[in-house]
């Protein structure tokens, strides 16, 4: 009879696993590292919503729309968490997302009243690097004054990242028709192209460019998680470009209920105070803490440069086929 008890138990707790609603996010690969937000993320989501948060690393930004594109409506994700504002009309036309119903008090440098995507962060794209490897009048501080220059710099891939992308429309963005004569000059300067962020990141950290493409907040990584002050984020008077990053519901998920909760959880304190000291971004709504003590030391740009999701949609081959030539000459 104990062994029948035992037994009886072992089901019954099997069955009380299984009935543990499961909600999949595809997400971004530095979303989900152990220096991330994710870790923490899941533990707070969990501890509201009696369920089991699983995060998929999915490449880097603009390889979650290619994935989720290929899987169709056959799709394991509930959610998808790291699109931006250059590839939202892209995903809204595979008819793939639903709409959502989340209001808050964003605190983004514009409005924000798109009914598929709800922002979770945002920030600037920048050309970090060491601050003491010159005077800060020695590094440019334009893309043409860059590819005069002799600094070495490290990108990403416009087809698997959004930085990389946000490149793209960066230069189109500050230059127009111009923009294949400026990658002509900037293709000496480029060491390498990366699929993705960490790649790129991790080169110049070991010394293998001068520069790389990141964000004006990256610094304040270095700042405030280990204390070093040696990273700056060069300011470009032509202007920087701007990144809002965006999750949204898979209209085919069989969790819309939990997938609905996790996008009002994006926008509550207890996900947007993770932001700043994991995912090193603005935060779209502001902590009640505030911003943390570092971030006031970051480069302001003095100009903000955002095409909006239908002209960067309208731009992006061209940008890209640009930018194809130029490395390819």
């Amino acid at each position: 009879m104990k062994h029948l008890a035992f037994a009886a138990g072992l089901l019954g707790a099997s069955a009380a696993f299984a009935e543990t609603p499961e909600l999949t996010v595809y997400t971004y690969d530095s979303f989900v590292s152990d220096w991330g937000p994710g870790p923490a993320v899941e533990k707070a989501f969990e501890e509201v919503c009696g369920c089991d948060l699983k995060l998929v690393g999915a490449g880097d930004g603009a390889a979650l729309l290619a994935r989720v594109k290929l899987e169709g409506a056959r799709s394991d994700a509930d959610v998808v968490l790291g699109l931006d504002t250059n590839l939202t009309a892209a995903a809204k036309e595979t008819g793939l997302f639903a709409e959502h119903s989340v209001s808050a008090d964003y605190a983004l440098p514009v409005a924000w009243n798109d009914a598929t995507f709800v922002p979770y962060d945002w920030g600037y794209f920048a050309f970090v690097h060491n601050a003491d490897a010159a005077a800060p009048a020695d590094f440019p501080s334009n893309f043409k004054a860059l590819a005069t220059s002799d600094m070495k710099i490290v990108i990403q891939d416009p087809r698997s990242s959004t930085p990389g992308l946000g490149l793209l429309l960066w230069v189109k963005a500050a230059y127009g028709d111009e923009a294949p004569e400026i990658w002509k000059g900037l293709s000496d300067n480029v060491v390498t192209v990366t699929k993705g962020w960490s790649e790129a990141y991790g080169m110049f950290l070991e010394g293998e460019a001068d520069m790389v493409l990141s964000y004006t907040t990256s610094p304040a990584y270095h700042l405030i998680a280990e204390e070093d002050g040696s990273k700056a984020a060069a300011a470009f008077d032509e202007g920087h470009y701007m990144q809002v990053e965006v999750a949204g519901k898979l209209a085919n998920t069989d969790q819309p209920e939990l997938a609905d909760q996790f996008l009002e959880f994006m926008v509550s304190d207890a996900f947007q105070s993770i932001i700043p000291t994991t995912n090193w971004m603005y935060p779209a709504v502001t902590p009640a803490a505030g911003l943390p003590e570092g971030f006031e030391t970051l480069i302001a740009p003095g100009k903000s440069l955002l095409l909006s999701e239908t002209e960067a949609a309208e731009v992006r081959d061209a940008a890209l086929g640009e930018w194809l030539d130029a490395l390819s000459q």
